[in-house]
């Protein structure tokens, strides 16, 4: 055992000092950058990892986006739905394969792409939420929304090219500093929350939980033939045995595994469920005697097999006319909730793997992030997919160790593999990643020591944020419903100190953390660096340090505590561990 370790030690030291290790930074490179910590099996270990977490979206994604009927045409005058249409059902499911194709291609091509130009351990895949939005609400079920699937694909297409611009003007990168800094760390807890509630669902997870009638939620747990139409449990509450197998497996031997510092936790809890999932004679199987399950499983069987893209490949329309207004109504909102939702999950997972600069806000390469998490946008709308972004299962792969843009590149080798595999890991089970996304969003939520509730000014749009995520089942709506009561509580409290002139302030103010709208240092984008005629605007000028005090100091000279400086004072393998020192 000591011998394999000297070996896979003396493996990592090598490819540390090559020039591989050096152009990701690698911990021994010797770069002046280097990444502490970071090293080279631990990075694919971590990879596999997110890879685990996230094989999901290959099935998922493809269930719902066809659920559109793409490119399927509908003739049947009676029922403008073909929901009994059995050449509409045939042409549905060559759909649903080419867009499990199309997902494993570009997560694997978005992942590699990220992890090489930005050195980030962040993987890409089409978003949940988003897909969601795409099928039902713009589509709609069998094309039946306002905008045909090709004329969608238009709309995704061009959002993603608005992306890159608003990227290479600082738009986005300004957007993510101007937020307070008690938001910014209720988004990384409440995203924590948010996977918390997909893992304990029913489509992505263990299944402990419902939606319910008379209340937003209620105990789930049961068997598929004791839920109603919507999925509600009528009976046998928590007497579902993937639930349990997702629990004691996926769950208990995967923290139990952790807190021993075994390598591979979450690999090996993902696994053991999977593989008791995967035969038919049980009450727990995955490929139950259905039509569905028999489905699932004639694919299973194949193990290996390439399904070329027929259907979904470069049909855009570009003949907007059809659409009219509701193809600008379809623009508008994916952009905004794109905006808030790709870059709150970005900036999020890149805090997580602790590379946001303290005193500016930012990350290293955020605008060459930024503008690839734009572009595989507009690459998975060539496929027939729904807007790509940064996927949150990534902190998986944090949380293993993964530090360096090698978790995301394996993440997308992965990805890439399962175009010729796709059956197999189509079929990893919901209930086998849920509890793996429960222990993220444990993991996530340790940052809500972070916000300041000292004042309630802060401490209340924070817990907005925390509450309306999991809640609204959207990141971008939880971001949005902290900033509007950050707006208006703070926008009172400044109306009456300047009305007032300074008589009437808030008795806690003093605890307020610092926030203007014009963020602290930080680096120009490169062609306003042009503009402004600097001769090396190629190169990134030096970011100005963060004020040592902030607010009105006291009687006595000192400074006022509401002045913070943001350390990070050092970084273990679930994350950063930040600290706040009062200046």
């Amino acid at each position: 055992m000591s011998f394999l370790k000297a070996s896979i030690d003396k493996i990592n030291h090598a490819i540390a000092a090559s020039t591989f290790g050096r152009v990701f930074r690698l911990d021994g490179s010797n770069h002046e950058k280097q990444i502490k910590g970071s090293v080279f099996t631990t990075e694919i270990r971590a990879g596999i990892t997110t890879f685990f977490t996230m094989a999901y979206i290959v099935a998922v994604n493809a269930s719902i986006v066809s659920q559109t009927g793409g490119t399927c045409i509908c003739n049947d005058e009676k029922d403008p739905t073909c929901a009994t249409d059995p050449d509409y059902a045939l042409c549905k499911i060559g759909v649903q394969r080419d867009l499990i194709t199309a997902t494993a291609v570009i997560s694997g091509l978005a992942s590699l792409m990220f992890g090489f130009l930005t050195n980030l351990p962040i993987a890409l895949a089409p978003g949940m939420g988003l897909n969601v939005y795409f099928a039902y609400q713009v589509v709609g079920f069998h094309g039946t929304g306002p905008v045909p699937y090709r004329t969608a694909l238009a709309a995704v297409f061009i959002e993603g090219f608005i992306f890159v611009f608003l990227s290479l003007i600082g738009m986005r990168q300004w957007l993510v500093k101007v937020i307070p800094s008690s938001l910014k760390v209720a988004t990384s807890a409440g995203i924590g929350l948010f996977l918390t509630l997909v893992g304990l669902s029913n489509s992505a997870g263990i299944g402990a939980i419902s939606g319910a009638k008379a209340t937003p939620l209620d105990l789930g747990g049961c068997p598929a033939q004791y839920q109603d139409e919507f999925g509600v449990c009528t009976s046998h509450k928590l007497q579902n045995p993937t639930l349990w197998i997702g629990i004691f497996c996926g769950g208990i031997l995967t923290v139990y595994l952790m807190m021993y510092k075994v390598k591979s936790a979450i690999i090996i809890g993902i696994a053991v469920v999977s593989i008791f999932s995967w035969p038919r004679p049980t009450n727990f199987t995955y490929f139950p005697y259905t039509p569905e399950g028999d489905d699932r499983f004639n694919f299973f069987k194949q193990v290996a097999g390439f399904h070329p893209i027929s259907k979904t490949l470069n049909v855009i329309d570009w003949d907007l006319t059809q659409a009219g207004p509701q193809f600008a109504l379809a623009l508008f909102t994916l952009l905004y909730v794109d905006i808030l939702d790709c870059t709150g999950t970005l900036y999020s997972m890149a805090r997580f793997s602790g590379v946001v600069d303290p005193s500016t806000g930012d990350f290293p390469r955020s605008t060459i992030a930024y503008c690839t998490d734009a572009m595989s946008i507009s690459i998975g709308s060539l496929l027939g997919l729904s807007p790509v972004t940064a996927f949150i299962e990534s902190a998986a792969g944090i949380a293993e160790g993964g530090k360096t843009g090698l978790t995301a590149i394996t993440t997308g080798v992965c990805f890439l593999i399962t175009i010729f595999f796709a059956p197999i890991f189509a079929s990893i089970p919901p209930w086998a990643t849920g509890c793996t996304l429960i222990l993220v969003g444990c993991m996530m939520a340790r940052s809500i020591v972070e916000i300041n509730w000292k004042y309630l000014g802060d401490a209340v749009p924070a817990f907005v944020t925390l509450a309306f995520m999991p809640f609204s089942y959207s990141i971008a709506y939880g971001l949005i419903a902290g900033m509007m009561t950050y707006a208006a509580i703070n926008g009172l409290t400044y109306a009456t100190t300047i009305i007032s002139r300074g008589r009437i302030v808030p008795a806690d103010q003093d605890e307020q953390e610092y926030w203007s709208y014009k963020p602290r240092g930080g680096t120009s984008p490169w062609f306003i660096r042009l503009v402004k005629g600097e001769r090396h605007f190629w190169k990134a000028d030096a970011p100005a340090s963060a004020p040592a005090t902030v607010g009105k100091p006291h009687s006595d000279g000192s400074s006022s505590p509401s002045s913070y400086q943001h350390e990070f004072a050092s970084s273990d393998k679930h994350g950063p561990v930040v600290t706040e020192t009062r200046v």
